[in-house]
């Protein structure tokens, strides 16, 4: 067994893992733990409201599913006319679904 293998088996030994579990779940239930927040950009809400899978709202707006994933993360900004159909698709997801299947 190697020397640090060895130190983390001891240390691992003397402690009670379903005990430290359950003060977990005890200090999530009392409001405590970490807490995340997500931000969704404007790009993921219009597609939500759509119902639409990555790949096919990239269809339906132009572009690549790689451009509609960069949107999304955040590591690239829609042009003005694709933002502008963006906040279309989130006030009016019906009628953008309505228009763009015309198209």
């Amino acid at each position: 067994m190697k020397k640090l293998s060895k130190a983390i088996f001891e240390r691992d030994a003397k402690r009670d893992i379903g005990q430290e579990v359950l003060q977990a779940i005890r200090e999530i239930k009392a409001g405590g733990g970490r807490r995340f927040t997500v931000q969704v950009t404007e790009a993921t809400e219009a597609r939500l409201k759509l119902g639409l899978s990555q790949a096919d709202f990239a269809a339906m707006l132009g572009v690549s599913a790689r451009t509609l994933q960069d949107w999304e993360q955040g590591r690239r900004e829609p042009s003005g006319a694709a933002k502008a159909l963006l906040k279309v698709a989130v006030a009016a997801p019906k009628t953008v679904r309505k228009v763009l299947a015309a198209a």
